[in-house]
């Protein structure tokens, strides 16, 4: 029998559950982020109505496509969350469509979207994205510079700064992963100039590795391949 959406979701709910009770958490403190790239609208719906409630693309473009009239038809319109890297040509784009953006890397990115955010009249979520990996294709902010850059993006007006995300090599699956998770949260709890009652993101931990992440404090995961299967 095939598996439903529904199905699929539960079975990693369950799995985000049992990670968050081995660590002594609530898994209520865990958000999901339903990775939905390359995935037609069409298969989305079912999630949707399942209950997901955040979503997460890569590409802006793919994104305003996708969800541009559908987003204002659902009951309950999904936050949107931009978890790839962001051009500073598409800048104004992202902080018209998105509700959080994840991959906050350098300053010249950070002044663009706060200009963009103020003309907008909007305040925009970001997560400073730290390169905890020593992959040359990774993006993110060199951890050396974390606590600079976090001081210094605290004080733009139209901005507020939720967190930290980060990315483990691609070939540190499960618990390989942890050690670059316990790096990313150690710069998370060292972070300081920041105001905590809204710096408590910390994202971190995908389809092949988020149990781990979750014991290691991640209070955000972004989910893909569990939910949509494979991509091609």
């Amino acid at each position: 029998m095939m598996e439903t959406p529904a199905n699929r979701l539960n079975r990693v709910r369950d799995r985000i559950n049992a990670a968050a009770q081995r660590s002594g958490r609530d898994s209520k403190e865990i958000t999901l982020v339903a990775v939905t790239k390359t995935v037609p609208y069409e298969r989305v719906i079912p999630f949707l109505e399942s209950g997901v409630r955040d979503i997460g693309e890569n590409r802006v473009q793919e994104a305003v496509e996708k969800y541009h009239v559908e987003r204002s038809t659902q009951n309950v319109k999904p936050i949107f969350h931009l978890i790839g890297p962001l051009q500073t040509n598409k800048a104004k784009k992202a902080v018209e469509f998105f509700d959080m953006v994840q991959t906050l890397d350098r300053w010249e990115l950070a002044e663009d979207l706060n200009r963009h955010a103020g003309a907008f009249g909007k305040t925009l979520d970001c997560l400073v994205q730290v390169k905890i990996s020593d992959e040359a294709t990774k993006s993110g902010l060199d951890p050396a510079k974390v606590p600079e850059f976090l001081s210094r993006v605290s004080a733009l007006p139209h901005f507020r700064l939720r967190g930290l995300m980060g990315i483990p090599p691609l070939d540190a699956q499960a618990d390989a992963a942890r050690p670059y998770f316990q790096r990313l949260r150690r710069l998370f709890e060292e972070a300081s100039n920041v105001p905590r009652s809204t710096f408590n993101v910390l994202s971190m931990g995908m389809s092949s590795d988020f149990e781990a992440a979750i014991q290691e404090g991640a209070t955000l995961v972004r989910i893909g391949t569990a939910l949509f299967g494979p991509r091609t």
